[in-house]
């Protein structure tokens, strides 16, 4: 189990040993080297705010544009949320074949699986977590929200791996209203891509809710027109997406044929463009990774 300590150090070691590195000629294998001011014009041409965090864990090395600003989390609360379920099945508080009914007054916009199972069957704890990050499906979120002790009870998940950062105040669709300065449903790029690093690579979850959790994550198609979008073909990608009002989110593990995985957090949000352009922007967020390895 990661504790906060673990937490810290991981978030700013990293970056120390990327600041405190000699320059010398890179070799094939030599570590990320993300072109900020690269970054810096995609932000502009956007006209929004971006975040960006990319963990290299072939060698531990990090880079980042504004990767410890606040940025709403949307919908990529659902991983941390799927994480925490996880984590309460490894204790055996419950199984992944538990069933949770589902009302017609649990259903809310995007509900595209539980709309079509209401009823005292309704679906398992595996079936939600499925649809949740799957397809993002928002009230099969809300039915795991109990599971871990609504919002507020996430939250303290999250501080007891470590994060004193992101925070969940609100279930779906009210997360994703978050106007300029509110902390409400925030989180930073920098602390989710340590999320992903001990959720999916980590000793958090057990070796099964790891491998469950990456299925989950590779299985999603939600972000196709995302860092997908902008990645080789032959490269595999586990993400989960999350969208709001001037907001276009992802967040994904990236494994390159032949290396280690990279963890990368892109959050844009006040944009003023349409969603095409701002999913486009994430995508030459991913091209520029990809050509830095």
């Amino acid at each position: 189990m990661t504790d906060r300590r673990q937490f810290l150090h991981l978030l700013g070691g990293s970056l120390l040993l990327a600041v405190a590195a000699p320059a010398r000629a890179a070799p094939a294998s030599s570590p990320l080297a993300l072109p900020r001011e690269r970054l810096r014009e995609l932000e502009r041409a956007d006209g929004g705010r971006l975040g960006v965090a990319v963990l290299d864990t072939a060698s531990g090395r990090f880079a980042g544009w504004r990767e410890d600003e606040r940025y709403p989390m949307c919908s990529t609360f659902k991983f941390l949320l799927a994480g925490a379920v996880l984590a309460r099945v490894d204790r055996g508080e419950f199984g992944l074949d538990r069933r949770i009914p589902i009302s017609r007054d649990d259903l809310i916009a995007h509900s595209p699986v539980t709309e079509r199972h209401v009823g005292p069957a309704g679906l398992t704890v595996a079936q939600l977590c499925e649809a949740t990050m799957t397809q993002s499906d928002n009230a099969a979120a809300n039915l795991l929200l109990p599971l871990v002790g609504e919002p507020a009870g996430l939250t303290a998940v999250l501080r007891s791996w470590g994060d004193a950062t992101t925070r969940l105040d609100r279930p779906e669709p009210h997360l994703n209203d978050v106007p300029p300065g509110d902390t409400r449903d925030t989180t930073t790029p920098r602390a989710m891509t340590e999320h992903l690093r001990h959720l999916v690579l980590g000793n958090t979850l057990t070796p099964a809710s790891r491998t469950q959790l990456t299925a989950w994550l590779v299985a999603n198609r939600t972000g196709d027109h995302r860092l997908r979008a902008g990645l080789p073909k032959d490269w595999r990608v586990g993400d989960k997406t999350g969208s709001g009002p001037g907001t276009t989110n992802d967040v994904a593990v990236l494994w390159p044929p032949g290396r280690a995985p990279l963890l990368v957090a892109a959050y844009l949000t006040g944009s003023p463009q349409a969603d095409d352009r701002r999913n486009a922007t994430l995508a030459a967020v991913a091209r520029e990774i990809a050509a830095a390895i």
